[in-house]
């Protein structure tokens, strides 16, 4: 189902014209409104009249998650408080929030973006929504739901956490989509499998999963696990929040990016210049109809690549892979770059684990030494009778792994076979997947 096919499906010359119309109106707006960002454009030698095509974009400044910090909580809206009718913040590294607002036709559009990923997903109006992202400031909980009353689902509003409750709804009011992380969908499956509910015996169909970084092979076991189709739907509180792209369902192969309302670029992370189709870097996104707090050239850190190529959906909106790291969180070790979701391509396909995984860093010595702590799949850690003592079958899949791992990192890091159950799990956030400990 295409939520809004005029959109959505708009030839990409008609896309272009209006994305020209609505960059240019923007800059304008953003000059006038918003003052820290026009004494940034000053100093770069930048005017509104210079930005005339999409390819100006590239003369403006960057903007930055540190321009949040800098100007917090306020200072970067460009309508005067009393027209923001809502507050959204999400944690900040420097222990402030990261403050975004919006006007009542910011909500509108966040409720129609929303609306836009659901009916990619595979929603359809009238079925029964399980919104498992967290309410509150956090932008996931509200934004899905407001989506999801728009298009008319019957919305099931358990926010985050709170597991038996989950399954409990779940198998009670018939839930059809389910939107959560990643991680907590895991969480879920195996609290289903504990209660003897197999894949396929409910309702659940399409899993509507976000707000961290996933691999290919967590899908799998997510699928598998709850019997569902598993859709990546993306988003950012500084953009809008969840909403800004999202997987068809018919596909799932890279996120449809709603380019009417975001102007997407990914840039060298180093350099920040403009790399072509196909090329990974850091996503830039430009907001072209936000009021309350528009964004020019928003590096996200987020890694990732676009594809212009057409869908059997019907979009014609570019698509975006999925994401890869961040360029802030990003492990160096040893001097080579190391990602969550790489150490999770290698180990999670591996039959005898699990999907759950934790990595450490340490520096005792002179050198970082990698660690991957990983759970044994519940079925091969019954049939070796335990880890300690290690039999043979647990010394060679330890092996296997750390091969595996090797071969993508090129790097040695040394693979610690946990039991099932030993490693956190999420309880509806984002579950910290990273321990750096040279940072202590």
């Amino acid at each position: 189902m295409i939520w809004n096919p005029e959109a959505e499906t708009m030839p990409r010359a008609e896309l272009e014209r209006l994305q020209r119309e609505r960059l240019q109106t923007l800059v304008r707006y953003v000059y006038e409104r918003v003052e820290p960002y026009r004494r940034r454009m000053q100093e770069a030698g930048v005017s509104p009249d210079d930005v005339r095509h999409l390819q100006d974009l590239t003369k403006l400044p960057f903007m930055t998650k540190q321009d949040f910090r800098d100007h917090y909580p306020f200072g970067l809206f460009a309508v005067p408080r009393e027209q923001v009718v809502r507050i959204h913040a999400s944690s900040g590294t420097t222990g402030k929030p990261t403050v975004v607002g919006y006007t009542r036709r910011d909500l509108q559009v966040w409720a129609e973006v929303c609306a836009r990923c659901l009916a990619a997903s595979g929603a359809q109006p009238g079925d029964v929504f399980q919104n498992a992202y967290g309410y509150g400031l956090f932008t996931g909980g509200l934004g899905m739901h407001a989506g999801a009353e728009l298009m008319g689902l019957l919305v099931v509003p358990a926010s985050g956490g709170n597991t038996e409750r989950q399954v409990l709804l779940l198998q009670d009011f018939g839930t059809k989509v389910l939107a959560c992380t990643p991680s907590y969908a895991l969480t879920l499956a195996e609290a289903l499998l504990d209660r003897g509910v197999q894949p396929g015996q409910l309702p659940l169909r399409y899993g509507v999963l976000g707000a961290e970084p996933w691999t290919d092979a967590m899908r799998r076991q997510i699928e598998e696990k709850l019997g569902i189709a598993a859709v990546n739907i993306y988003g950012l509180s500084e953009v809008i929040g969840p909403g800004v792209a999202n997987e068809c369902v018919e596909e799932r192969n890279g996120s449809h990016v709603f380019e009417d309302h975001f102007l997407v670029e990914v840039v060298d992370p180093q350099t920040g210049e403009p790399l072509p189709y196909g090329r990974e870097g850091e996503l830039v996104f430009t907001t072209l109809t936000k009021e309350a707090l528009p964004v020019v050239r928003y590096r996200t850190g987020d890694v990732a690549s676009l594809n212009p190529e057409p869908c059997r959906c019907g979009r014609t909106f570019v698509r975006m892979s999925r994401v890869l790291g961040r360029t802030d969180d990003m492990l160096v070790v040893r001097g080579v770059n190391v990602y969550p979701s790489q150490v999770e391509a290698a180990l999670v396909g591996i039959p005898q684990l699990s999907p759950h995984y934790q990595i450490v860093v340490t520096r005792e010595k002179t050198l970082d030494e990698l660690e991957v702590r990983i759970e044994v799949d519940p079925s091969f850690h019954q049939e070796v009778g335990g880890l300690d003592p290690a039999p043979p079958a647990v010394q060679e899949l330890q092996r296997r792994a750390e091969q595996a791992l090797y071969g993508v990192l090129n790097l040695h890091a040394r693979v610690t076979l946990k039991a099932p159950g030993s490693l956190p799990r999420s309880e509806g956030g984002k579950l910290r997947r990273v321990v750096d400990q040279r940072r202590l």
